[in-house]
């Protein structure tokens, strides 16, 4: 006789700082959205994974309807083989916008899905600059050339910027790029190269320079 199929392992525990919402696709999320965009402080939403076989709307799927709303995506938690939460909240006055979500307002606003709280906070970012700084991917990023120079300068810095993952590049091009002040630009490349020359790194890094 057949050994019986193992039980399913149990859901991870339910955030609790904020409402979960299980909905059963995206456009019930958008539907929560136009109910409540202007009134709910955030909430977590179960998201079907790409293999994912239960009613829910996908990561891909929940962002469009968030940007429409002027909502954005922040830390996501798993939930269990078939779906994850996602944390979903109003924008805030400071928080920046990234090219890709630049480029799917500009899609979005051409299917008339965008409503004008999401168009509200397109002219806000406008407005105060963070519309033409939205930064790139890691895959399209380009190191800057004074950011380039500062650590060709430096052997060791150089040595290590050499290996680095696309993670740490990234991250290292992010903090660069986002400086608003040309001092704090100077100041965060002079850390980062001392840093790099060190061997210290944003995130953990296995490849080391040959000899260390």
């Amino acid at each position: 006789m057949a050994d019986a199929a193992a039980p399913a392992p149990e859901p991870a525990p339910e955030p609790t700082d904020l409402p979960v919402l299980h909905l059963p696709d995206a456009a019930a999320w958008r539907v929560w959205l136009e109910e409540n965009h202007a009134t709910s402080n955030g909430v977590w939403l179960v998201q079907r994974k790409k293999s994912g076989r239960i009613p829910a709307p996908s990561y891909d799927e929940a962002l469009d309807e968030a940007l429409c709303f002027g909502w954005i995506d922040g830390q996501g938690r798993r939930r269990d083989d078939d779906a994850s939460y996602q944390r979903w909240t109003p924008r805030r006055s400071r928080s920046i916008w990234s090219a890709r979500n630049v480029g799917h307002v500009a899609r979005l606003e051409s299917e008339g899905r965008m409503t004008d709280a999401g168009r509200a906070e397109v002219e806000r970012a406008k407005a105060d600059g963070r519309w033409d700084a939205a930064y790139g991917s890691q895959a399209t990023a380009e190191i800057p050339e004074d950011m380039a120079a500062a650590i060709a300068a430096n052997p060791a810095a150089q040595a290590w910027f050499d290996v680095l993952t696309g993670t740490n590049r990234f991250a290292l091009y992010f903090r660069v790029t986002q400086a608003k002040r040309p001092e704090t630009r100077a100041r965060r490349i002079t850390d980062l190269v001392d840093k790099l020359s060190r061997g210290e790194t944003p995130f953990p890094q296995k490849a080391r320079p040959e000899g260390l």
